[in-house]
């Protein structure tokens, strides 16, 4: 049983980063329509900025560890809205020539953090309290997954209320419906959109300082490796689907948990067949929008 609980908790803990991976993914694809290659490069900045300020302040205390998230979030905003404004906005239209360069920044990204930090992985420490367990149902569980946990609702309780309940959340969502109409309107759409980037950069930079912490290390392809997994994700759920990135995270996640354990290992193996068969069933994700025949 007590095995059973550690899995359980852990496989969400690790939902929690693919969500918060996946989901300014799954936002920036949904809203604008733009498949971001370079999302992992925000998460991997977001860590390595983090970790940065953590040490400066004090690695194993609660203020290093709170400002490193802070740190974190807002470098990924930041080089999310830069992305916007300089490479993504002027190829709008252009969906291949979007890919080719969110592909080759990515690629020059891991270069230049490998020259920053160097490419070997960097030992994460933080809190005593975030290193030891605590006892659920018999089993030990490391604490970092509960705060984990806990962040990653917030952000998708914060997104959820952004977009329903603010002016800008409105206007992205009719944006994306007809971006000709509210232009019409005399409503700048495209600074909705760069702020669409910049949630999904600061989902991803909190997520790298949290990949961190939870792998307790960061290296230049911490980012690259999740961003595998925020794209099986994202297409489970359903691109631009919220819920459906939360959901299929969870999934995901305990699948893969479970599947490593009592399966030698075929984890990856087993995702990647739950993709084919989602795929296969309902090809717009679990919940994803149907497009019409």
């Amino acid at each position: 049983m007590s095995t059973i609980v550690l899995l359980a908790v852990t496989g969400i803990g690790l939902g929690a980063l693919y969500f918060l991976s996946a989901s300014g993914l799954s936002l920036i694809y949904g809203l604008m329509h733009v498949l971001n290659f370079a999302h992992g490069a925000f998460l991997t900045l977001g860590a390595f900025v983090g970790w940065e300020v953590a040490k400066a302040i004090g690695p194993d205390t609660w203020a290093g560890f709170l400002a490193s998230i802070l740190a974190g979030a807002v470098a990924g905003a930041l080089i999310a809205i830069l992305t916007e404004l300089l490479l993504i906005r002027p190829l709008y239209e252009r969906h291949i020539e979007q890919v080719l360069v969110t592909v080759g920044l990515s690629l020059a990204a891991v270069a230049l953090f490998e020259g920053v930090w160097g490419s070997d992985s960097i030992t994460i420490t933080g809190p005593g309290w975030l290193s030891d367990t605590t006892r659920v149902l018999g089993a030990n569980i490391p604490n970092n997954r509960f705060v984990i946990i806990g962040l990653a609702l917030l952000v998708l309780l914060a997104m959820v209320l952004f977009l329903r309940h603010t002016r800008y959340g409105m206007i992205i969502r009719a944006g994306v419906e007809n971006r000709s109409m509210v232009t019409a309107l005399g409503i700048d759409v495209r600074t909705a959109f760069t702020i669409v980037f910049a949630i999904g950069g600061a989902a991803a930079g909190l997520g790298g300082v949290l990949a961190s912490s939870y792998f307790r290390s960061v290296s230049p392809s911490t980012g690259s490796s999740l961003l595998i997994f925020a794209f099986i994700v994202t297409v489970i759920g359903g691109l631009g689907s919220l819920l459906g990135a939360a959901i299929a995270s969870i999934g995901v996640a305990l699948l893969q948990q479970f599947a490593n354990y009592y399966g030698s290992g075929t984890g990856d193996f087993v995702i990647v067949l739950a993709l084919a068969v989602v795929l296969l069933v309902r090809p717009s994700g679990l919940l994803g929008r149907q497009v019409a025949a």
